[in-house]
């Protein structure tokens, strides 16, 4: 039988390009595997990097509230200028990496799980100061909707399962789409309240051009108020009988670094009077509970640690730690 050479040279030449096409095909797969690699190799090295930074902004945070005098808070103090002071870590690191410090006071906040007592009733003083704050027309909100959501929250937290006014308990959380089990305990976070019925997140965020109820609550505290670093939101929900022109004396008054701040009742002297126009009860002007929150940034690049120290004395205790 005759062998035609030319047709097995033609499927030679069909096997050789065959067998080319794949090993360049691999070569290409193997070359785009080890960019990919490379390329998560470095940014896990930056996410390690801006960790490392962001975790020593953290610890300048924790020295600065161990170096403070624990028996009074207020903006002149040197963890109140951590933001502004933390511009000059750019010299502490190579590659343009830097951290931006910034503490904040929770005692200056309200403390809403302080909205009930031991008995599981409402805290009057603190349901009246959580009332003028979301009456505010800020918010704008209904009277019946803040009275419906303070009594959301308090079924929330506290520890029976029967509704205030058949508002908000079990039996309403367990027929939504998804359902859960209402908490019944004190928040262990604010995000927590995402959860209450009522509270939306705009009402919760705020949005572009007004905060969120976020921004003046906090899990922590003995139920008074610094009113050395309370926000002017907070200041105007201490009492009916202070306006924003009143808030705005006391927040000049407070600014300035010549005026005693060490006795809560500054206020007065302030307003210029005598009465007791907010609670002696409601306010302090030490705290014991800050945010620290620390971002290592290198170019466009950033990494988060947010944490809540607890502070006692020359103690200093780490509560929570979050990671962005």
């Amino acid at each position: 039988m005759a062998i035609d050479l030319r047709e097995d040279k033609g499927i030679a030449l069909i096997l050789t390009i065959t067998i080319i096409g794949l090993i360049v095909l691999l070569s290409l797969q193997f070359s785009r595997s080890m960019r990919t690699g490379l390329y998560e190799t470095a940014n896990f090295d930056d996410t390690i990097r801006l960790k490392t930074v962001a975790k020593s902004g953290f610890n300048c945070g924790l020295a600065a509230l161990f170096e403070d005098n624990p028996n009074e808070d207020s903006f002149h103090d040197i963890w109140a200028s951590s933001k502004e002071n933390s511009l000059i870590s750019t010299m502490l690191f190579d590659n343009d990496s830097m951290f931006q410090l910034e503490i904040i006071d929770l005692a200056g906040k309200i403390p809403v799980n302080r909205l009930i007592n031991q008995d599981g009733e409402y805290n009057i003083k603190e349901k009246e100061i959580l009332t003028r704050l979301l009456s505010m027309p800020r918010f704008n909100l209904e009277q019946d909707k803040v009275e419906d959501i303070l009594d959301s929250i308090k079924d929330w937290i506290d520890k029976d399962d029967e509704s205030t006014r058949f508002v908000a308990e079990n039996s309403y959380y367990q027929t939504l789409d998804q359902p859960y089990s209402c908490r019944n305990a004190p928040l262990e976070s604010l995000e927590e309240l995402l959860l209450v019925k009522g509270i939306t997140r705009e009402l919760f965020y705020g949005t572009d051009d007004v905060s969120g109820i976020s921004d003046f609550l906090t899990i922590h505290g003995d139920g008074k108020i610094n009113i050395n670093t309370a926000d002017p939101v907070v200041l105007k929900s201490l009492s009916e009988d202070i306006d924003d022109d009143m808030v705005n004396e006391i927040v000049a008054y407070r600014e300035d670094d010549e005026n005693d701040l060490n006795n809560p009742e500054w206020y007065k002297t302030a307003l210029g009077t005598n009465e007791p126009i907010i609670d002696p009860d409601l306010i302090t002007i030490k705290s014991e509970y800050f945010e620290i929150r620390s971002k290592g940034i290198n170019g466009s690049r950033s990494r988060e640690i947010r944490a809540t120290v607890k502070r006692k004395a020359k103690s200093l205790t780490v509560l929570s730690w979050k990671t962005l």
